[in-house]
């Protein structure tokens, strides 16, 4: 499988949001403004590259040659964990609105499946180093897109004239089912 292809079926076909279902909570809790949710899919960008190199080098250099595999799982959890102190310690000092704005949810990258899952994918798919880096960056890309493009979906929803009991979270989930089904038109895109 080639670098672009990789990239754009990680990106668009197989769409951490739309396709695989991860990473859901940030997903509709950070995607009421545009800005909030790019700040949250930039944040994403930077820990899942970021945990995707670390952990690779950790799995590979470490567990593996000491056969702790087993312990992938914790390794991994507290990588991450410390990646997103370091981007929650960096976003308080040089962005203290959007420190803010992100509230509760900066912290909960850290439980954040897409992040987790991303990273044990690139093991379990035996990924290269640099196949491991491009997944990334394109999941996470997709991530990005996938929480922008809802986000603009909602402050469109929030002027729209929408029935009462739909108001809401019933009508944020609404949509978010029928961007999914919009990208599953990828899935058949031939690369």
């Amino acid at each position: 499988m080639s670098l672009v292809s990789l990239f754009i079926t990680a990106f668009l076909v197989n769409n951490i949001i739309f396709s695989q279902f991860l990473g859901i909570c940030p997903f509709l809790g950070v995607s009421k403004k545009i800005e909030t949710a790019a700040g949250m899919g930039i944040a994403v960008i930077f820990v899942i590259t970021l945990s995707s190199v670390i952990t690779y080098v950790v799995q590979i250099f470490i567990l593996n040659k000491l056969g702790l595999e087993y312990l992938q799982t914790i390794a991994f959890i507290l990588i991450i964990a410390a990646l997103v102190q370091f981007v929650e310690m960096f976003l308080k000092k040089s962005s203290p609105g959007l420190y803010q704005a992100l509230g509760v949810y900066l912290p909960l990258i850290t439980t954040n499946c897409a992040v987790l899952g991303v990273v044990i994918l690139n093991i379990q798919k035996d990924y290269t180093f640099v196949e491991a880096i491009v997944n990334s960056v394109a999941t996470s890309a997709g991530f990005l897109l996938a929480i922008v493009l809802f986000a603009g979906v909602r402050e469109k929803l929030e002027t729209s004239d929408i029935p009462e009991s739909l108001k809401g979270s019933s009508i944020a989930l609404i949509s978010a089912g029928l961007m999914s089904i919009a990208f599953l038109g990828f899935s058949g895109l031939k690369i």
